[in-house]
């Protein structure tokens, strides 16, 4: 795919709103730059849609709009213009759309300060945010197993959310069912185990797909952390240090091994 006007705008938009993934979308071949940087932009604009506004009515139109060009997307012929909308048409198939508007459906949840239902509920939230976005990325680009692709994207999804933690919280959230320190250990150990079963079954992820996995190489750091000194959650004190940061996106690129 041509490195055009739209993907560079796509990937100037994730370098401001989400440096990790720019990072990891960096660490991959250019090909899959191209691939990537649509997505995790389409990432950034509905994680950021319930944010920026206080009237829930206008934070539900702005996700329906992302559902409207997904569902253009997946029907075809005609798509709207977009920069992000237009590339995202050129590499998703109708059921990668579909998946998608599954992942945007679920950020409703972001726009209100309803708590979690249950396990059940929250396991649907992170699996259908983190995990429908890692089965897209990975699947745009090559052959991948759903099933260890959902099972990476939840892990990598609770380290992310456990980062988030202090910020969710500032805003009015409650985003976590157990809050104590018990509570977030054993949600640490739950994503830690998600996370073995996927690696116990790389060889279901092409090589052609595994650029996407990189946006996750920081997860088992994050979850050992948080399992070893759950305190640090709340502290907002999960981000590694910028040379450590660095030097294990560079080893999970030059490896392979996610």
């Amino acid at each position: 795919m041509e490195f055009d006007d739209d993907i560079k705008a796509c990937a100037e938009l994730v370098h401001r709103a989400d440096p990790d993934r720019f990072m990891a979308a960096m660490a991959a071949p250019v090909e899959a730059r191209a691939v990537l940087f649509p997505i995790y932009a389409l990432n950034v604009e509905v994680a950021r849609a319930p944010w920026v506004t206080q009237e829930s009515m206008i934070a539900e139109m702005r996700l329906q709009w992302w559902r409207d060009a997904l569902q253009e997307i997946a029907e075809g012929p005609s798509v709207r213009r977009h920069e992000v909308v237009t590339p995202l048409s050129r590499i998703l198939s109708p059921h990668l759309a579909a998946q998608l508007d599954e992942y945007v459906a679920v950020r409703r949840w972001d726009i209100y300060r309803d708590p979690f239902d249950d396990e059940e509920h929250f396991d649907s939230y992170i699996d259908h945010s983190a995990g429908s976005l890692m089965v897209v990325s990975a699947q745009a680009l090559g052959a991948s197993d759903e099933t260890v692709l959902r099972n990476f994207g939840y892990a990598a999804g609770i380290a992310n959310w456990m980062r988030a933690i202090p910020e969710l919280e500032s805003r009015g959230r409650i985003p976590l069912l157990d809050g104590t320190q018990d509570g977030v250990r054993a949600l640490a150990q739950k994503a830690l185990d998600r996370l073995a079963r996927a690696r116990s079954a790389r060889g279901e992820i092409s090589a052609a797909a595994r650029p996407a996995l990189f946006a996750g190489w920081q997860t088992e750091w994050v979850l050992q952390a948080a399992l070893a000194r759950p305190e640090r959650v709340a502290a907002g004190a999960l981000a590694q240090g910028e040379i450590r940061r660095r030097f294990s996106l560079m080893k999970t690129a030059a490896t392979g091994r996610w």
